[in-house]
């Protein structure tokens, strides 16, 4: 399965993936279950782009989509 961000974003290629847990409903050093995963490339999961590097807030301002909608992405993709 390639990143469903640049699925969306249109990038051709399919690019390895991470698995990057939603934070959504999980308290400061604690990690969503496994299930709540999205796939995301490693640029946009850890890279200068990614939700690691920019935070939620700059992740969402920068590509207008959100966590929740990732895990739907990756969800609807298998």
């Amino acid at each position: 399965m390639g990143c469903v961000l640049c699925v969306w974003l249109g990038i051709g290629q399919v690019t390895p993936t991470e698995a990057h847990h939603i934070k959504e409903g999980t308290g400061l050093g604690q990690r969503s279950s496994d299930w709540l995963s999205a796939a995301l490339c490693a640029e946009h999961h850890r890279g200068a782009n990614g939700l690691h590097s920019l935070g939620t807030r700059g992740f969402e301002t920068r590509y207008k989509i959100g966590e929740l909608d990732l895990l739907s992405m990756t969800i609807e993709a298998l």
